[in-house]
C-alpha cells in the first residue's frame, strides 16, 4: 500500500506551539499505517523569509512552503491540516523583520514611505507577506464550517460560562454605520459575457489618466465588481459619531478587519484616529510628518515615533494628546491596565472576533476604570453592519442567547478561486486627486466607472464562476445531507449580490432540491429567520459571500460554544483533495504572552483533533486504507471522552494547560484504538500503549504542571527556537520517552 501524507502547516503564535506537543504523538500514533505527517512552514517569519532569499545566507533560506501548498492544492491528493496564520498588520510585518534581523537574517526594512523605486519594489515583495496571504492561495475550494456534532452536543449539556446578560432597564449599545457613500452604496457589478483583458485606469480633472492596473484577466461568467468608500463621509461619519457618544455617555468603539483588508481597512482605521485626535494632530502635524507618524498603523505608531523627539518637545505632543481624553467620549479599551484605546492599534480589535463578544458581554466592552460599559460599535460600510444591529435588536426584545437551548449554525462560505467580494488588495487604490477610476476591457469600452475624490478608497474585486456553482452545489449537498434549511445572505439591494442572485436562481435548477428548504433573504432578515430558528433549538445553514462566511464563522460559534477554535471548517478542494482548517487564532496572542510569563498555555487544539477526524475519512475514501478509517473512528470517541471528562486547558496556573490536554487526547485516543476489534495489529500495540500512559497518567500530569509558575523562554515569538520551544512544550520525559518509543 502506497504511503499517504497529511500536510501539517508551521503557523504562529499558540497553535504553533502547541504544535511542538501534540504532532510528535500524531506522527507516532500512525506508525505503521501507512500515512505520515510533513511539516509545511507558512507563518509570517517563514514567508518573509522565503520571499527574500537573496538577502540571506544558504543556511537561512527556506523554500517558499506556502507555494508548494498551493501547487499541491491542484492535486486530488491534497490532504492539508491547516492551523491559524497571523494575518499580519504593517506593525506586526515590522516586528516580525526586527526579530529576524535581531536574530542574523538581513531582511530590509519594510519602507512605509515609497521615497525611491527601490522602496517601490520592496513594497510590493513585503505585499506578498502582508494580510491575507495565505488564505486566498490554499482555499482552492468553497467552505463548510460548522461544529462536530461531539463539540455541539457538549456545549448543549455543558454550556460556557462567559454569556453575560443585557441590562434589563435597557442598553445603548447600537452598531453605528453611513447612510451614504460608502462601499455599499458605490458599488456597481457586472458578469463578464466573454474572456477578456482590462485596465483599471484614473482620469484626473484635467484629463490625464494613469493606469492603475493593467493586463487584469477575466473570464466568461466571472462576477467583476467596483466601489469607492468617500473619505469625506467617512470622516464625516467619525465625527458625529463621535459627539453621539459623548452625548449619550458611551464608549466609542471601531470595528474592521486590517489585517485581512490590507489596503482599505488600515485607511479607514487611519481616518477614525485622525479625527478623534484632530486637534493635537494638526497641531503638531509639521513635526509628526518630520518623524514618520502614521495614523493609518494607529496611535501606538505615533508614540513610538516621538521617541525620536527631544523629551520636551516629546512630553508635549503627549500631553496634548492626552488632553483629547478629557473632552472626547471614552474609547473601548483593550487593556485599560497600559492604557491601551481601541485605536491604538489596528489589528488588536478584529470585527470578526470582537463584535462577538461585545454581544456576548450584554452590548459593552471594558473602558479605562476596567469596567463593562455599554458602546457605539463604528462600522462604517453598511454591506454587513446590519447584521450586529440584527442581533441587538433581538436581543434587546428577547433577551441573551442560552448556550444550553442554541440550534447551531453552520456556514457554506464562497471563497474557492480567490472569490475576493472585498479584499482585493491589487486592485484597492488609495485615489490621489479628484476625478474618475475606469474598468476598461481591451476593446477600449468602458465597463464601470466611479467618480472619486482625492483620498478616497477604490476597489475592485472578482468572483469565478466556477467557484459559485460549486458553492451552490455544497450549500444543496449540505442541506441535503443534515436535513436542515440553507439561506443565501444576500441582498437585492446590493450591484454585487444581485448579479450573485441571478447565479443562484440559474445554478439552482441543475440540482434536485425537492423536499429541500433553501431561501435567499437580505442579510438584515436571514440573521432574524436564523435567530428565529436557533432561539427555538433549531439549526440552520447560514450560505454566504467572503466577508459574512468570517463574520458568521466567529459570531454564532462564540456565542454557541464560547469560542471560534472549536469550529471545523472543511474545505473540499475543486480537484478533489481537502484542506481542513482548524478553528480561528484570535486569541492567540494572549496565549503566547501567558506562556512567556508563566510557562502556561491555555491554547485549546480541539479544532485540530476535529480536523484529523475528516483528513483520516478522506485518506480511507480515496485509498480504502482501513487503518485510516479506524483512526477517524476512534479519534471521534476520543474526541467525545476529552470533552466529557473536561479536559480542556484552564485559563489558571497550576491546572493542566494545552500540554495536559494533549496528554488526555492521546491517553484516550490510545484507549479506543486498544478497545476496537477491527485491526489485531493496531490493537495489540496500542493495549501496550494505553497500559504505559494509564500506569503513570499521574506522574506525566504532575511533570506538565510543576513547570508552570516561571517564565518560559522560546527564543523567540514569531520565530522560536525549535529546540527551546519543544523542551517547553515536551516537559515529560517520562510522556516523551513513551511517545518517542511507540
Amino acid at each position: 500500500m502506497d504511503q499517504y501524507k497529511i500536510y501539517w502547516t508551521k503557523t504562529d503564535e499558540a497553535p504553533l506551539l502547541a504544535s511542538y506537543s501534540l504532532l510528535p504523538i500524531l506522527k507516532s500514533f500512525a506508525k505503521g499505517t501507512n500515512i505520515e505527517f510533513e511539516t509545511k512552514d507558512i507563518s509570517l517569519a517563514g514567508r518573509i523569509i522565503a520571499n527574500f532569499p537573496d538577502y540571506l545566507t544558504e543556511e537561512q533560506k527556506i523554500p517558499n512552503h506556502l507555494a508548494e501548498l498551493g501547487e499541491l492544492t491542484q492535486s486530488p491528493d491534497a490532504n492539508i491540516i491547516k492551523l491559524p496564520n497571523i494575518s499580519a498588520s504593517v506593525p506586526q510585518l515590522k516586528a516580525a523583520i526586527k526579530e529576524l534581523q535581531d536574530k542574523g537574517y538581513k531582511i530590509p526594512d519594510y519602507p512605509e514611505e515609497s521615497k525611491t523605486e527601490e522602496d517601490k519594489k520592496l513594497k510590493e515583495r513585503f505585499a506578498k507577506v502582508l494580510g491575507s496571504a495565505v488564505n486566498p492561495v490554499l482555499r482552492e475550494g468553497n467552505a463548510d464550517r460548522r461544529a462536530a456534532a461531539s463539540v455541539k452536543k457538549f456545549a448543549q449539556k455543558h454550556p460556557h460560562k462567559m454569556m453575560k446578560p443585557w441590562p434589563e432597564s435597557g442598553s445603548k449599545c447600537r452598531v453605528a454605520h453611513m447612510k451614504q457613500k460608502d462601499f455599499y452604496g458605490s458599488e456597481k457589478s457586472v458578469t463578464m459575457d466573454k474572456d477578456d483583458v482590462v485596465r483599471i485606469e484614473f482620469v484626473d480633472s484635467n484629463g490625464s489618466s494613469t493606469v492603475l492596473k493593467e493586463s487584469l484577466k477575466l473570464l466568461k461568467d466571472e462576477v467583476v465588481d467596483s466601489a469607492v468608500m468617500s473619505v469625506k463621509e467617512l470622516r464625516k461619519f467619525y465625527a458625529e459619531q463621535i459627539e453621539e457618544a459623548k452625548k449619550d455617555n458611551v464608549l466609542l468603539s471601531l470595528h474592521l478587519k486590517a489585517t485581512m483588508m490590507k489596503v482599505s481597512d488600515p485607511i479607514m482605521f487611519g481616518h477614525a484616529v485622525y479625527v478623534y485626535y484632530k486637534d493635537a494632530l494638526d497641531k503638531h502635524a509639521d513635526t509628526l510628518k518630520q518623524i514618520g507618524a502614521n495614523v493609518n498603523n494607529g496611535l501606538m505608531d505615533v508614540l513610538e515615533k516621538l521617541k525620536k523627539l527631544p523629551d520636551e518637545k516629546r512630553k508635549e505632543i503627549e500631553d496634548d494628546i492626552n488632553k483629547v481624553y478629557e473632552y472626547r467620549p471614552e474609547l473601548a479599551m483593550v487593556d485599560s491596565r497600559i492604557g491601551k484605546t481601541n485605536l491604538h492599534v489596528p489589528n488588536d480589535i478584529i470585527i470578526d472576533a470582537s463584535m462577538p463578544v461585545v454581544i456576548r458581554d450584554g452590548g459593552k466592552m471594558w473602558n479605562r476604570k476596567d469596567e463593562l460599559q455599554d458602546t457605539i460599535a463604528m462600522i462604517p460600510d453598511r454591506s454587513y453592519a446590519t447584521i450586529y444591529q440584527g442581533m441587538i435588536d433581538d436581543i434587546k426584545t428577547n433577551g441573551q442567547f442560552d448556550p444550553a437551548t442554541m440550534g447551531a449554525v453552520s456556514n457554506i462560505g464562497l471563497m474557492a478561486k480567490k472569490a475576493e467580494e472585498y479584499g482585493s488588495h491589487d486592485k484597492t487604490f488609495e485615489i490621489k486627486a479628484d476625478g474618475i477610476v475606469r474598468v476598461i476591457n481591451s476593446e477600449g469600452k468602458v465597463l464601470m466607472e466611479q467618480s472619486v475624490e482625492t483620498g478616497d478608497i477604490f476597489r475592485m474585486c472578482q468572483t469565478k464562476d466556477e467557484a459559485i456553482k460549486d458553492w451552490i452545489k455544497l450549500a444543496v449537498n449540505r442541506a441535503r445531507a443534515s436535513n436542515t434549511p440553507a439561506i443565501f445572505w444576500l441582498d437585492e439591494k446590493r450591484a454585487h449580490d444581485r448579479e450573485i442572485i441571478a447565479k443562484v436562481k440559474k445554478y439552482l435548477t441543475e440540482h434536485d432540491t425537492t423536499g429541500l428548504e433553501i431561501k435567499i433573504l437580505k442579510p438584515v432578515d436571514a440573521m432574524k429567520y436564523t435567530l428565529e430558528r436557533t432561539r427555538k433549538g433549531l439549526d440552520t445553514i447560514s450560505v454566504t459571500g467572503n466577508v459574512l462566511r468570517d463574520y458568521l464563522t466567529d459570531l454564532f460559534p462564540i456565542l454557541e460554544l464560547g469560542t471560534s477554535a472549536r469550529m471545523l471548517s472543511i474545505v473540499p478542494l475543486l480537484k478533489g483533495g481537502g484542506l481542513f482548517e482548524t478553528g480561528a487564532g484570535g486569541s492567540a496572542p494572549k496565549h503566547v504572552e501567558q506562556l512567556l510569563k508563566e510557562n502556561h498555555i491555555r491554547w485549546d487544539s480541539l479544532g485540530e483533533y476535529c480536523a484529523l477526524v475528516p483528513s483520516f475519512e478522506m485518506i480511507y475514501e480515496k485509498t480504502k486504507n482501513p487503518k485510516a478509517k479506524i483512526l477517524a473512528d476512534t479519534l471521534d470517541i476520543a474526541i467525545l471522552k476529552y470533552l466529557e471528562n473536561g479536559r480542556m486547558p484552564s485559563r489558571k496556573v497550576g491546572a493542566i494547560g494545552n500540554r495536559g490536554s494533549t496528554f488526555y487526547f492521546s491517553l484516550y485516543w490510545a484507549e479506543a484504538l486498544a478497545n476496537q476489534n477491527d485491526d489485531v495489529e493496531l490493537k495489540n500495540r496500542f493495549t501496550k500503549i494505553y497500559k504505559e500512559l494509564s500506569a503513570n497518567e499521574q506522574k506525566i500530569v504532575n511533570d506538565l504542571i510543576s513547570v508552570q509558575g516561571n517564565p518560559a523562554d522560546i527564543g523567540g515569538y514569531y520565530l522560536p527556537d525549535d529546540k527551546k520551544a519543544a523542551e517547553v512544550m515536551r516537559p515529560s520525559e517520562l510522556f516523551n520517552k513513551i511517545i518517542d518509543e511507540m
